[in-house]
């Protein structure tokens, strides 16, 4: 069994990996941590955006940051060949009527890819292409034989449109639309920042260590309802996505915990399905409001609580012509209190069953509490 003391000091140096990735490629931290999440779930990642957008340079960085990790590069175009991904036809084995590849330093060996253009695989790439990203398998002349790819990155400028391609887009879990840097501050700090050299990495026994550890994270029952929610209101708004894409969402929400150094999956993690949920860009800002609608609505519900009760201490608190109006306008607040609080008390019971965090509701209680007792301070 693994240490806890090798777990953190892995998921340490993986933090210090954000870190610095995160000084060269500005608003990006969503990929980033998308990147390093998607390697211990083994999940694939799609970067989509214009040219000169540092899609494949973000891409390499991070496959480069794994020790003892092969790696596999490769601009596809429509002229590539099956050869050039999966290697050459062993001559060997044709003298034994087997038809087998060499794939010394080829896709099939590699721990960590990166395949640029990757739209633009032929017909004759994407069967073999297909099998290796879902099923971890390669057929190699008579065999079928295990890969041991970890996560593939992807880059392209566009949306695949041929029917055949929509197959490899749907193995690509996580997707990202990457655009050029939109704030002017963090121009001109892309301007003037040097790429500092790489001092932090992780050994890929330390990957397979934090992979082992993200997969015994805590999958709360309330998260799974939530995402029953988030599947029904999308739905509704003609958004949808496989069963399987929920599946494996599960093992990025557990990846993401562990990087963020929880035990168990959040309402935070599940904000990030943002990047998972969509198929085409132009659904990313639905599922982003359906998200947050149902992910932060009970903080949104407290807010408004506590709204209400500011309203009703000042209301309490004008200053009225009579003893008596005065008097009614307390028990008036004073009622409707005693009513928010009872409100509070259900949005807090509801959180406590959904594993979300109490905080936000104690310190309203805590206010509306001090209302209430200034309503009788001032009786």
């Amino acid at each position: 069994m693994t240490s806890a003391a090798a777990v953190d000091s892995a998921r340490e140096r993986l933090a210090r990996i954000a870190d610095e990735l995160g000084q060269v490629f500005v608003e990006r931290a969503d990929v980033i941590e998308g990147a390093l999440a998607a390697l211990l779930a083994g999940q694939h990642v799609l970067l989509l955006g214009p040219p000169g957008t540092a899609k494949s340079m973000l891409a390499d960085e991070v496959c480069r940051r794994i020790e003892g990790a092969r790696s596999f590069h490769w601009l596809l175009t429509k002229f590539t060949t099956p050869e050039e991904l999966f290697g050459a036809v062993s001559l060997k084995a044709l003298e034994l009527d087997e038809y087998r590849r060499v794939t010394t330093n080829k896709l099939p060996e590699a721990h960590v890819a990166f395949l640029d253009e990757v739209f633009k695989a032929s017909s004759s790439i994407l069967n073999a292409l297909l099998l290796l990203l879902n099923e971890r398998r390669f057929d190699n002349g008579r065999e079928r034989v295990q890969v041991p790819l970890l996560t593939l990155f992807g880059a392209a400028n566009e949306l695949p449109e041929d029917d055949e391609l929509q197959a490899v887009y749907d193995r690509f879990l996580v997707r990202f639309v990457v655009g050029y840097v939109v704030e002017d501050f963090r121009f001109l700090r892309m301007l003037r920042a040097d790429s500092p050299p790489p001092t932090a990495a992780l050994s890929i026994e330390e990957l397979t260590t934090l992979a082992a550890a993200a997969r015994e994270v805590e999958v709360p029952d309330a998260v799974l309802r939530s995402l029953l929610e988030i599947r029904r209101s999308l739905a509704e708004r003609e958004v949808v996505a496989s069963d399987r894409r929920y599946r494996q969402s599960l093992s990025l929400l557990k990846a993401l915990a562990l990087l963020r150094g929880r035990a168990r999956v959040g309402d935070d993690e599940v904000m990030f399905l943002e990047h998972v949920l969509w198929r085409d860009p132009a659904e990313r800002a639905t599922v982003r409001e359906v998200l947050g609608r149902l992910v932060h609505g009970y903080e949104e519900a407290v807010q408004e609580l506590i709204y209400q009760g500011r309203e009703l201490g000042e209301y309490a608190a004008r200053v009225w012509d009579t003893a008596e109006q005065r008097a009614r306008a307390r028990i008036e607040a004073e009622t409707k209190l005693r009513h928010i609080l009872t409100r509070l008390d259900d949005l807090e019971r509801e959180a406590r069953q959904a594993g979300r965090p109490l905080a936000r509701a104690e310190g309203a209680r805590r206010e509306l509490e001090a209302i209430r007792a200034g309503l009788g301070a001032r009786g």
